[in-house]
């Protein structure tokens, strides 16, 4: 178990383990299940490496659920609270259709407005995304304390973009393009300019 003995504010960004669902398919607001082998396996390897007595903001779909479950029973010294504004992004009629057979008007049109259009006709624009994620992620900023949040890439995303000031990215190509594994975080630390490095290093 680690203590956090740094000043600069900490929030570590956890991606929830893979779903159980087709490769290749839209699955951002669908409420699916992680497969529970790789979750236990994540929550162990975060339990050795996320600090005492931390906050843990957890989105409430069930793939974010699984993993703070797992990792509750492992470090019962975090305290977990589910804040709605941690969920996915929203697809609408894209929701459980394999991207593949998306129509290709469909995606460009969502590209040529990426921050105000509705991907699926009827889903989240990135804006709102925008929107709801900068309200935690201000919130976090202000307690000057070290967080945990359990959930998606979307999010992680959104804020990793809010850490580099931008609170809404002019066009697809803005969207951060970094690597982010299933079962794994990212530990993003608060200065000035801020460091963003990988949590787990093992």
């Amino acid at each position: 178990m680690v203590v956090e003995t740094k000043n600069d504010p900490t929030l570590w960004l956890i991606r929830h383990a893979p779903v159980l669902a087709d490769k290749g398919v839209c699955y951002g607001a669908s409420d699916l299940l992680a497969d529970r082998a790789t979750t236990d396996k994540a929550a162990r390897a975060l339990a050795e490496t996320v600090p005492e007595g931390l906050a843990v903001r957890v989105s409430p779909l069930l793939r974010c659920q699984q993993l703070a479950g797992s990792l509750k029973v492992l470090r019962p010294d975090l305290s977990f609270h589910d804040d709605q504004r941690l969920r996915e992004m929203d697809f609408g009629q894209w929701e459980g259709k394999p991207w593949a057979d998306i129509a290709q008007t469909e995606f460009d049109q969502w590209m040529m407005d990426f921050s105000h259009a509705r991907p699926g006709g009827n889903g989240e624009t990135v804006a709102d995304l925008m929107r709801r994620v900068a309200q935690i992620w201000s919130e976090w900023a202000a307690t000057r304390s070290h967080a945990v949040w359990i959930t998606h890439a979307g999010v992680m995303r959104a804020t990793l973009l809010l850490s580099r000031g931008i609170s809404l990215p002019v066009s697809a190509t803005e969207w951060p393009a970094v690597d982010l594994p299933f079962g794994e975080s990212l530990k993003l630390t608060l200065r000035p300019t801020p460091l963003i490095e990988p949590a787990n290093q093992r």
